[in-house]
């Protein structure tokens, strides 16, 4: 198989805890953003505002997966993920660890304001 074209795909390449992770990532999405559309960008799982901005990506990986904000929400989050491995718009969840369910839905949140009440686009 080629790419992922869609989400579903994504995922389907993925087994074991990283799978259960990204399924789980995957439905808190839907859940706090059900108005958002979902694609594939830059080969990973996006949601995407109506207004055609991104609002927030996740990527999976050999041990661990991304959750990709813009860094300024990533920012503003910073005493919340002091436990976390960070970059600059990125929170690394390891595997097989209890995803930080509350934090990414408040996180998410923010991340919608922050693009509709101040016009921050994508990175």
């Amino acid at each position: 198989m080629g790419r992922p074209q869609t989400v579903e795909e994504y995922i389907d390449g993925f087994a074991g805890p990283g799978r259960e992770l990204l399924e789980q990532l995957g439905a808190l999405a839907h859940e706090a953003v059900p108005e958002a559309g979902e694609a594939i960008k830059w080969g990973h799982p996006a949601w995407v505002h109506r207004s055609g901005t991104i609002l927030f990506m996740v990527s999976g990986h050999a041990q661990h997966a991304n959750v990709v904000f813009t860094p300024s929400t990533r920012e503003a989050f910073d005493a919340d993920l002091a436990g976390f491995s960070t970059g600059k718009g990125t929170v690394k969840l390891p595997y097989g660890q209890p995803a930080p369910v509350s934090l990414l839905r408040r996180m998410i949140a923010f991340r919608v304001r922050e693009h509709e009440d101040h016009g921050v686009l994508w990175m």
